[in-house]
């Protein structure tokens, strides 16, 4: 008998749906842009390795919208403005250009190539409005025309690119691009689009490929079954004012998604992610009922399942054995498979190994894929499950992830100990005999649903999906008692609208955890999909429907505060145990990829303390654990709202540092250096100090900033990811409030 240990990827490729419900067109272009540069290689490079088999998973609103580009149908203002002759570009599309043109990472993607590294220069690295207006002046035709053609260029994959004598004529040319070299490159990009979804049945018709499904508009199935799910992982999160409990809303998106895929792949799909790899004992009976035969979700579900911890050494690798097997659960009158992914082995490719070479990255996974093989006597019995984005990882790897992937399927292709299988291979082979007592209600993000629900912002969205589906019912069940055929279409698109909705990605981008250069896109988007829903079925929406749900003025209070007055010595080092002792403490929530920021890369700071003197501002910027120094340049920029608007910008390179601070006289819309008397110093850490008399901050009052940090290769963070931070001055009775005996 075979006995190689079964490694089962599998690929999640999903995007949110971008078409605005009113317009048709689409607002963010990046089903295009990931469809030309990675849904198509990610499966066609297994033609070079066909012993390497693999799962995909398409969520079907992603299959929706690839269908609509390869027809021609979509529109994007991206495209649009992408065709528009450079001569014909109004003041508007060049702003627009020179604002989203540069969404790309800078250093695999950009840097480059001489031309497109010259232009982000001349452009400059802030995205700020007021500093994209000034660049305008720089800008020629011929550069815009350049703009035009190299961002849509290098958002196709470098294999596609290096294997196309066009496109390779386009990248040995550099610059100087004509309109019809520009019309060529986008007919090329409609041509790779369409090429994606037959590629997919194609391999999976050689059996080189499994594609699986998810539900349609990838929602959060659990919290559409009963929102109270939440409290399984959270029992103390703050609710919806509204329960919402409609399994039969996550019943359609499930039948939604399995239609499509038939409709695609001529098939019936065996298996599915559930979005976000989010699971409830309540899902399995619809997903079970729809003759879908295995789920997975996360290593973490697996553990509060069984109620057992799984163990791992001090370099990630798993101690037990049990999370590496297939489980049966029960699903009502059916049985589901489940598997569970290795989160450490799937975060390694996601956020890891594009910091390595690829050669050393893959003997990295080889080596702890083997290790794995060693625990068991019979490894053919076990599957180790590598799940990830299919996506967002590969711009972080230099030439596009390729070079790490080739050097991964050469070493699996005939290893002695390593197969890799679809997870239908493996179930074939080898079904699930050992039942899962029970499911844990959570995701595949820290075991819960803490993202979707919970947060102001998100409670709100689910209670504006909540009303506008209690009307849109009224309305279906007054329609169905009429003959008006205009009517039943109104009401059927209506709950369209409703299902797009509750789709997941809005409310990943809702609350503290997640922001990107498109929150605001995304709020518009999920009110207008409710919006419409009202449109749809001649009712007035709540007015409240036209204010922003995420909010760019809403102030977060750290929840680490000061507890006594200090005064640090600035010099860039912790000088003892106690200099920052009574500090207060902003921490670190969260940075990445979000899509998409200008670039990309693993952040800097892990978290910044702060604290007061009697007249005097402190702050301390503490580098991320495997940033023993810095010696790149980096530079902050600490931006003021009151009780004055003010700047300070630093600019750092190892232990040299800056710091200057900007005013706006009255009346005057440009920002004037001024003499602030603000201290800086870097070594160890980034020291930095204010005095209160420059922010006219006085005792008891308030000062809200935010933070810029442009970090180069590191990326750029923001602090808060939005709004702002809201810290207290002492008042004038602080030392005697925090006094004790």
């Amino acid at each position: 008998m075979d006995k190689k240990l079964n490694i089962a990827f599998l690929w999640h490729m999903h995007q949110p749906l971008y078409k605005d419900p009113f317009t048709g067109e689409y607002v963010m272009p990046w089903v295009l842009y990931h469809g030309t540069k990675d849904y198509y290689d990610m499966a066609a490079v297994l033609e070079e390795f066909p012993g390497i088999h693999q799962t995909f998973n398409l969520a079907p609103c992603l299959i929706e919208q690839l269908g609509e580009y390869a027809a021609g149908k979509a529109v994007d203002r991206y495209r649009t403005i992408s065709l528009k002759p450079a001569a014909e570009l109004s003041h508007e599309d060049k702003v627009f250009i020179l604002k989203n043109f540069f969404q790309a990472n800078w250093d695999n993607m950009i840097r480059p190539i001489p031309r497109y590294s010259e232009l982000l220069r001349k452009r400059g690295l802030s995205n700020m409005d007021e500093d994209i207006h000034l660049a305008q002046r720089y800008f020629v035709e011929r550069d815009y025309r350049d703009l035009q053609v190299l961002f849509n260029l290098v958002w196709i994959d470098p294999e596609i690119r290096r294997r196309d004598g066009f496109l390779t004529f386009l990248l040995d040319k550099g610059q100087g691009y004509t309109d019809e070299d520009k019309e060529r490159l986008l007919d090329k990009q409609t041509q790779i689009i369409r090429s994606i979804l037959p590629k997919y049945a194609e391999l999976r018709d050689k059996g080189i490929i499994e594609v699986s499904v998810s539900p349609y508009y990838h929602p959060i199935l659990p919290l559409l079954c009963d929102s109270f799910s939440a409290k399984v992982a959270m029992p103390n999160v703050t609710l919806p004012r509204h329960r919402f409990q409609h399994p039969e809303d996550a019943l359609a998106q499930i039948k939604k998604g399995c239609s499509l895929y038939k409709e695609v792949f001529k098939a019936q799909p065996e298996g599915m992610w559930p979005s976000e790899g989010s699971v409830s004992p309540e899902i399995l009976p619809l997903i079970a009922g729809e003759r879908i035969r295995w789920i997975a979700t996360d290593e973490e579900i697996l553990a509060n399942s069984l109620r057992k911890e799984i163990r791992r050494d001090g370099f990630g690798n798993c101690q037990d054995p049990f999370l590496y097997k297939a489980y049966s659960v029960d699903a009502g009158k059916e049985k589901i498979s489940i598997v569970f992914r290795d989160h450490v082995l799937s975060d390694l490719i996601g956020f890891d190994y594009a910091r390595m070479s690829a050669n050393d990255a893959s003997d990295d996974l080889i080596r702890r894929l083997t290790r794995i093989h060693g625990m068991f006597e019979k490894p053919e019995d076990h599957i180790v499950s590598i799940i990830l984005d299919g996506e967002n990882a590969w711009e972080n790897f230099k030439n596009d992830g390729r070079d790490f992937l080739v050097s991964l399927y050469s070493k699996l292709s005939g290893h002695p100990k390593l197969g890799c299988v679809t997870l239908k291979e493996f179930l074939d082979k080898k079904p699930t005999n050992e039942t899962l007592p029970s499911l844990f209600s959570g995701s595949w993000i820290n075991h819960n649903f803490k993202i979707w629900i919970g947060h102001p912002e998100d409670n709100a969205g689910w209670d504006y999906i909540h009303d506008a589906r209690e009307e849109l019912v009224k309305y279906d069940e007054s329609v169905k008692k009429t003959a008006d055929e205009n009517a039943k279409q109104a009401v059927e698109s209506a709950w369209e609208e409703l299902y797009a909705a509750e789709g997941s990605d809005w409310f990943w981008w809702y609350g503290d955890e997640h922001s990107s250069m498109s929150d605001e896109l995304f709020d518009s988007l999920f009110r207008k999909h409710i919006k419409k829903i009202y449109a749809l079925i001649n009712a007035e929406p709540p007015d409240s429907l036209e204010i922003p749900i995420s909010s760019e003025s809403k102030g977060y209070r750290p929840t680490v505060t000061p507890t006594s007055y200090m005064k640090p010595v600035i010099d860039g080092e912790v000088t003892n145990y106690y200099e920052w002792l009574a500090s207060g403490r902003i921490e670190r929530i969260h940075f990445g990829t979000a899509m998409h920021t200008d670039a990309h890369g693993g952040g800097l700071i892990d978290k910044i303390h702060y604290g007061f003197s009697e007249d005097t501002l402190f702050l301390r910027f503490d580098y991320l654990a495997e940033m023993v120094s810095m010696d790149n340049a980096w530079s902050f920029t600490m931006n003021f709202l009151h009780p004055k608007a003010l700047r300070i910008h630093g600019t750092l390179s190892g232990k040299s540092s800056k710091a200057t601070a900007f005013e706006k006289p009255t009346g005057s819309d440009k920002w004037t250096e001024i003499d602030a008397r603000v201290s800086i110093a870097a070594a160890s850490v980034v020291e930095v100090e204010v005095p209160l008399k420059t922010l006219e901050a006085g005792k008891g009052g308030e000062i809200w900033f935010f933070i810029n940090i442009v970090a180069g290769e590191r990326g750029h963070e923001r602090w808060p990811v939005k709004g702002f931070l809201i810290i207290d001055v002492p008042p004038e009775d602080f030392e005697e409030q925090n006094w004790m005996v």
